[in-house]
């Protein structure tokens, strides 16, 4: 059962490290604009970037895909970029809705991303193929996920609800800190 704990533990704390935060801003732009009443399809998207980042480990942790990690750390803050973007385009439209589909796969493809930039790691630390600590590694990237996305909310709910930030504003607000934070990552990373 310790090892449960030792996988469930790494998991919660590669999202959760305040050094690698990149993770974190993806979560943030990923639900600025949501609220509590829309938590079924914020854990879902939640969800979805959780699977995809699981498969990207399996698949790298399996040597079934390799990927530069050069272009791993080019297209993380790119993928944080384009969710920030999305919001920015479609902060208080109500046609936000009609692209979930297409917002759904692209979550689960970012997830894919960011997964492989810590699967180089991940392969280091679990030294062998069993699928197990993979699976407890994820439920606690899932847990860790849960708790940024609780926080945000929480945030959300005071600045809309105690400041009076109508929610348009705070979504467009959040995703200009969040462009502000990940273009110097990007220009710390650009391959070109």
């Amino acid at each position: 059962m310790s090892d449960f704990w030792l996988y469930f533990k790494l998991g919660l704390e590669h999202v959760l490290d305040w050094k690698a935060y990149d993770h974190i801003l993806f979560l943030i732009v990923l639900c600025a604009a949501y609220t509590f009443s829309s938590w079924k399809r914020l854990l879902l998207l939640v969800t979805l970037f959780t699977v995809g980042h699981t498969i990207s480990l399996l698949l790298a942790n399996y040597n079934v895909v390799s990927v530069s990690t050069r272009w791993i750390e080019f297209l993380i803050p790119i993928t944080i970029l384009l969710a920030a973007i999305f919001n920015l385009f479609t902060a208080g439209k109500e046609k936000r809705h009609e692209k979930l589909g297409l917002f759904y796969i692209i979550t689960v493809f970012f997830g894919l991303i960011h997964g492989f930039g810590f699967a180089t790691y991940y392969k280091m630390i679990s030294g062998g193929n069993e699928i197990l600590p993979l699976l407890e590694f994820a439920l606690g990237v899932e847990a860790a996920q849960i708790i940024v996305v609780l926080l945000v909310l929480i945030l959300a709910f005071i600045f809309q609800m105690l400041f009076r930030f109508n929610k348009r504003d705070w979504v467009l607000v959040i995703s200009s800190i969040v462009i502000g934070m990940v273009i110097p990552m990007l220009i710390s990373n650009w391959i070109f």
